[in-house]
């Protein structure tokens, strides 16, 4: 009698190799599958700009609310005058914000119109006590980082780098030009009566070069 060796062994042994192979494949493409729909694609040149400075945003998003700002803490030049006077570091801790040579002081006043050579004209400012000249620039060149500095929430920690904390700057300069600056007509404006709002750095307590954020011309 011949005897057949059963094959019966192996064959199981194969199946259950196979099953688990097949039961780790499914548990892989299950995990590939969740972390495909819980991953957020992003394309390569969103990821690459989406965090980098735009200096026309930033101006034309916080002109509005620095301007708000130093309209609201200005104060009367007659007032601030007498202020500093009597006591500079006193007046530069109550009305103004530290800068890099002396305070900045938010200021307003109304004033006829004189001289001006290169868009910066002398102010006859009504009751400033005699010695004190005022100048204000009109553009086209603004110069200056009063407008950044003046209300103390601007600071260089909150830009990656000292270019984009320069450029932001520049960038509200640019919102002066256009929003404040825009319509004004320059070659006419000697002698004329004005009503303006802005700040400026306390280097000389007898000569402000004042940046205007609201500048009205009387008709």
């Amino acid at each position: 009698m011949s005897m057949q060796k059963s094959n019966a062994g192996p064959a199981k042994g194969c199946a259950c190799f196979q099953s688990g192979n097949l039961k780790w494949l499914t548990v892989l493409v299950v995990l590939l599958a969740m972390m495909f729909f819980d991953t957020k694609i992003v394309a390569i040149e969103d990821a690459t700009y989406a965090n980098v400075f735009s200096p026309e945003a930033y101006g034309k998003k916080e002109f509005p609310r620095i301007q708000a700002e130093i309209e609201k803490r200005a104060v009367d030049a007659k007032m601030l005058a007498e202020a500093i006077a009597a006591d500079k570091t006193a007046a530069g801790e109550k009305y103004g914000k530290p800068g890099t040579v002396g305070p900045m002081f938010p200021i307003k006043f109304s004033g006829v119109v004189g001289e001006g050579e290169s868009g910066v004209f002398h102010v006859k400012v009504d009751g400033l006590p005699e010695g004190i000249a005022v100048r204000v620039q009109t553009g086209p060149a603004i110069n200056g980082t009063e407008v950044r500095d003046a209300t103390g929430t601007v600071d260089f920690g909150q830009f990656t780098n000292q270019i984009e904390y320069q450029d932001a700057g520049s960038a509200l300069n640019n919102e002066v030009k256009t929003q404040v600056l825009g319509d004004l007509d320059r070659e006419k404006l000697p002698g004329k009566k004005v009503d303006i709002v802005g700040v400026f750095q306390l280097i000389n307590p007898a000569g402000w070069l004042v940046t205007p954020v609201r500048l009205k011309v009387a008709p």
